[in-house]
C-alpha cells in the first residue's frame, strides 16, 4: 500500500493531503524508465570494449597467428640471405676468379628500386610497416636470386671450354662425409697443440678412425708420397696444374706413389697420425699460385648450401688445431 504524504498550508494552519495527479505519476515513471535505459546503454557500451565478441576471439587469435608466421618467414629470409651471401662471395672470389671473369659489383647486386612508390598499396593498414618491411626484403632477395642466376649461367657458359680445368680444381672434401668424426679446424690462427702458441693454420683438420680413405679432390699428378718434410708425416703432394697445388698429411700409409697420374675421387690414401700430430685427422692444404688457400671455397662439388653453411661456421671458430 502507498504512503499517503501530507504538507503544511501556513494559511490554514494545518495539514493537508498530497493530491498526486495521473500525468505526473507517468511522467515520473517515464522518466524513470529512459533513465534505467540510458544507463543500461552506457553501461553495456563499456563494457563491449573489455569484453571480446566471438568473432572479435577468432580475428585475434588469426592476427596473433600471423604475427607468429611473419616472424618465421622473417628468420628464414635471414637465413636465406645469408646463405646466398656465401654463394656470391664464392661467385666473385672463386667461379669467377677460375674463369678470369669479372666480378659483379656490390652495388649491381644489392641495389634498390627507385622510381615510383613500389609499396604505396600496402599503406594504410594497422601493420603496414611490418608487411611493407617484409615485402621490401623479398623483393631484395628476389633481385639477387636473379642476377646470381645469370651469374652461374655466364658461368656455366665458360665452363664448357675449360673441362680440364674444372677437373683439375680441388673441388670435393678429401674425407667423406659418412667417415668423419668431425670438421676440428679450419684455416686461419689457431692454438698450437703442442706450444699453445698462436699460429696461423693453413689448412683444415679433419678427424676421423685411423684407416679411414683419403681421396684426390681433383686430377693431377702426385709430386710426393714420402715422410721428408718436417711435421707432416706421411704425406702426398698433388699438383693439379693450372697453379692448383693439394697437399694431405699425417697419412697411416699411401695408396699412390711419386709421378702416378690421379683422378678427382681416386684413393690415395689412409687416415693416421704420423708426423706432428695430436690425434687421428688429415691436415688438407689447397695452394693456388705458391700462396695457401682456404680450402672451404673449393667444396662446391658436393655440399649442399645448409652442409657448407655448418661446415664454414664450425670452421671459423678458432680454438686448437691437431697439428
Amino acid at each position: 500500500m502507498a504512503k499517503v504524504k501530507y504538507y503544511y498550508d501556513s494559511d490554514t494552519l494545518s495539514y493537508k493531503k498530497i493530491q498526486t495527479r495521473k500525468r505526473d505519476r507517468f511522467r515520473r515513471a517515464m522518466l524513470f524508465i529512459i533513465a534505467s535505459a540510458l544507463f543500461g546503454f552506457l553501461s553495456v557500451t563499456v563494457l563491449l570494449q573489455y569484453i571480446a565478441s566471438p568473432k572479435e576471439k577468432v580475428m585475434q587469435r588469426e592476427l596473433e597467428n600471423l604475427k607468429l608466421n611473419y616472424e618465421l618467414l622473417s628468420k628464414r629470409m635471414e637465413q636465406s640471405q645469408k646463405v646466398l651471401d656465401e654463394i656470391q662471395e664464392r661467385d666473385n672470389n672463386i667461379y669467377r676468379v677460375y674463369f678470369e671473369a669479372n666480378p659483379i659489383p656490390e652495388e649491381q647486386r644489392k641495389a634498390g628500386f627507385g622510381g615510383v612508390n613500389r609499396y604505396k598499396s600496402l599503406e594504410g593498414f594497422d601493420y603496414s610497416n611490418m608487411i611493407t618491411e617484409a615485402t621490401k626484403k623479398m623483393d631484395v632477395l628476389s633481385k639477387q636470386l636473379y642476377v646470381q642466376s645469370k651469374s652461374l649461367d655466364e658461368i656455366t657458359g665458360y665452363a664448357k671450354d675449360k673441362e680440364a680445368l674444372l677437373a683439375a680444381i680441388p673441388a670435393i672434401q678429401p674425407v667423406s662425409n659418412e667417415d668423419l668424426t668431425r670438421m676440428a679446424s679450419g684455416y686461419g690462427w689457431r692454438l698450437d697443440p703442442f706450444t699453445k702458441a698462436r699460429k696461423f693454420h693453413k689448412g683444415m683438420d679433419f678427424t676421423a678412425p685411423r684407416g679411414i680413405p683419403i681421396y684426390a679432390t681433383g686430377n693431377g699428378i702426385v709430386t710426393r708420397a714420402d715422410n721428408a718434410s718436417s711435421g707432416f708425416g706421411n704425406h702426398i703432394r698433388i699438383d693439379h696444374g693450372f697453379d692448383y697445388l693439394t697437399l694431405y698429411a699425417h697419412l697411416s700409409k699411401y695408396n699412390v706413389r711419386k709421378g702416378q697420374r690421379v683422378k678427382r675421387g681416386d684413393l690415395i690414401g689412409f687416415i693416421g697420425s704420423t708426423g706432428r700430430s695430436q690425434a687421428p685427422h688429415l691436415h688438407y692444404e689447397v695452394w693456388y699460385k705458391g700462396q695457401a688457400v682456404n680450402p672451404i671455397n673449393f667444396y662446391y662439388g658436393e655440399l649442399t648450401p645448409e652442409e657448407f653453411q655448418e661446415m664454414l661456421l664450425r670452421s671459423s671458430q678458432e680454438g686448437q688445431s691437431y697439428d
